[in-house]
């Protein structure tokens, strides 16, 4: 299968494929006329490899993986460990992001004339003020 087959039966761009193949994660062997020549399993493959990188994996967790996808179908648990695995740290970054979208709500919630990346005013900030304005009167 030439490479421009290959692009229209996956969906994919000649420059995706020539990028996979020299990160190693696709493979063609090469024509006397030296255009790349590659196999009907590589449809599946990428196919996979698109699947994996939807589901948030990189490349680099992919080709760690590489065995496993290899044959998916004797490798189902060590995938579905991964795919757990990938979950758990999608809900750690979730927790992160919610964490810090409380600290910018804070912020917002600030008066506006306040600086939005000062550290807020504590609970005895306005007591401060207030003994400061008292003993300025005094004076």
């Amino acid at each position: 299968m030439q490479i421009g087959e290959l692009a229209a039966a996956t969906g994919l761009s000649r420059d995706a494929l020539r990028f996979y193949e020299a990160r190693g994660l696709l493979t063609a062997r090469r024509r006397e006329n030296g255009y790349r020549d590659y196999p009907v399993e590589a449809v599946e493959w990428l196919c996979y490899l698109r699947t994996a990188q939807s589901l948030g994996f990189t490349l680099a967790e992919i080709e760690a993986g590489m065995p496993l996808l290899l044959d998916p179908a004797t490798s189902a648990a060590e995938l579905r460990a991964a795919l757990e695995r990938k979950l758990a740290d999608i809900d750690t970054r979730i927790a992160g992001l919610a964490e810090l979208r409380a600290g910018l709500a804070q912020r917002l919630a600030e008066p506006l004339d306040a600086c939005p990346l000062r550290k807020p005013a504590g609970p005895s900030e306005p007591a401060r003020r207030k003994a400061r304005t008292i003993r300025k009167r005094a004076m």
